[in-house]
């Protein structure tokens, strides 16, 4: 392929050439070849492909088939019955998520029965982290059936009198399992919405990632339906690969603050990843969860490329820990403007200004990448880069306004190495890997608008995986006839 006609770190016009997935001319002029493909950039960037840091892909293709159920769509108990009492279909389960306590405060099994009691129904907090079932669910599931140890080890909430609340905790592969949902989802789809926004590598973050989900991931890649390099977490267990376009990566690790491991439990956990030369990627939404994994990373000692996931709440009080630990912080400032309403009034007001920080951290020297964390956020990275820039929430209220990055920074946040998030952004430069995100206007313009509606084309290892269609003459692609 050859792209003609760019501006490539800010020079323009540029001409690059990509062979066999890397790039191996960069000039102006360049002359086409006999067979070449060529893309004419029309005075457009070309960027470094975008890399989201932390997204979910099965959750996220399962929500095709699924009812929000959270804000912005849904916001008080009225909507939500509309939502649940109206989806497609006479019977069979029905899927909820995105659920909010904003929209109708606490939610067990009798609730969700007086919503809807003649469908099996699951809906899950927008957290990720708890289903909520109503009884004809719970009757299906057998839960009230469950031993009461056993009940407590998997995660199965019970009330005073034994009987299942309809509320699951972390247990989304038991789920899937008891459902028996043998076919993963299609990503087809959400491969072709990640390639409209640019993105040429995803980093899955789901805990549970085994040597099944590699073998699953490896179809779709064969069958041509995700088209995206994948930077794979996961348990202990998960296999590393030689699969051109997978890579094993951090061991992912879940904290949830009222349910902690031992001190010593967690610092042998780090230990053991460390072992298999794995990095670790700790889950932390809240100021106990950060001050605890990084006084374990600290115990442990610390890897190059260790992460923290999320750091919701960053006290100024962590700042030194995460520097001295060396740790990245990977952080959703897209949840800003999706979350920031319901933020202003659940969160303290003390810790309005911590959340999701990102200025004060680079400004540390603490690594920050930038995540969509989808299903759970919007799955446009452009989203997540404005917010970074405005930090303002749908309605229009600025929160943590000292945490604003630059157009640059905010890029940058999505642009660093999979393994290495926080860094340089990858450089377009001979040799390096051919993986772009072709936006159609110059930069000059774009930092302004910080939308995916700029996006002209996306490719990977020189594979061109989306090309708008509404691209004006002359042609942005055609094929050179050579002589």
């Amino acid at each position: 392929m050859l792209i003609t006609r760019a501006e490539i770190n800010g020079d323009y016009p540029v001409d690059l050439r990509c062979e066999e997935g890397f790039i191996t001319e960069i000039g102006t002029c360049l002359s086409g070849r006999k067979g070449e493909l060529i893309l004419n950039a029309q005075a457009g960037t070309l960027l470094p492909g975008l890399h989201d840091h932390h997204i979910h892909l099965y959750a996220l293709a399962a929500t095709k088939n699924s009812i929000f159920c959270g804000p912005p769509q849904i916001n008080n108990l009225d909507e939500l019955v509309q939502v649940l009492r109206h989806t497609p279909g006479e019977t069979g389960w029905v899927r909820g998520t995105g659920y909010h306590d904003s929209v109708a405060g606490y939610l067990d099994r009798w609730q969700l029965d007086r919503l809807v009691s003649d469908r099996p129904i699951r809906v899950q907090h927008r957290s990720g982290k708890m289903w909520i079932l109503n009884s004809m669910a719970v009757d299906l599931l057998g839960l009230d059936k469950q031993n009461e140890l056993q009940a407590i080890e998997l995660g199965i909430e019970r009330n005073e009198r034994g009987l299942a609340t309809g509320r699951l905790f972390r247990l989304d592969s038991w789920l899937g399992e008891k459902l028996k949902n043998s076919s993963p989802p299609n990503l087809l789809n959400i491969s072709m919405q990640l390639a409209r926004a640019g993105v040429t590598g995803v980093t899955d973050a789901s805990p549970t990632n085994s040597i099944q989900f590699l073998r699953q991931l490896t179809e779709a890649i064969e069958k041509k339906q995700l088209l995206q390099r994948v930077l794979v977490m996961g348990d202990i267990l998960l296999p590393d690969t030689d699969h051109p376009l997978i890579k094993r990566g951090a061991l992912k690790i879940l904290l949830d603050e009222h349910q902690l491991p031992t001190f010593d439990q967690l610092t042998t956990t780090i230990a053991d990843a460390h072992c298999q030369k794995r990095v670790v990627a700790i889950h932390c939404v809240t100021q106990t969860e950060l001050i605890f994994a990084l006084s374990a990373l600290a115990e442990a000692g610390s890897k190059p490329g260790d992460r923290i996931e999320h750091a919701s709440i960053a006290p100024d009080s962590a700042l030194d820990l995460l520097h001295n630990t060396g740790v990245t912080v990977v952080t959703q400032p897209g949840f800003i403007k999706e979350r920031g309403d319901q933020y202003l009034t659940t969160v303290d007001r003390i810790d309005h200004p911590l959340l999701y920080r990102c200025r004060t951290l680079i400004e540390a020297g603490i690594p920050v990448g930038g995540s969509t964390d989808a299903p759970y956020g919007s799955p446009d990275p452009w989203t997540a880069i404005a917010a970074a820039v405005q930090r303002q929430t749908l309605t229009g209220q600025t929160i943590g306004e000292r945490e604003r990055l630059t157009p640059e920074q905010a890029l940058a946040l999505f642009t660093s190495d999979p393994e290495s998030p926080g860094g340089i952004a990858r450089p377009i430069t001979q040799g390096a890997p051919a993986d772009f995100c072709l936006l159609d206007r110059p930069w000059s313009e774009a930092r302004e608008r910080l939308t995916a509606d700029d996006v002209a084309a996306t490719i990977r290892a020189g594979e061109l995986i989306y090309k708008k269609n509404n691209i004006k003459a002359p042609p942005l692609l055609h094929q050179h006839k050579g002589s």
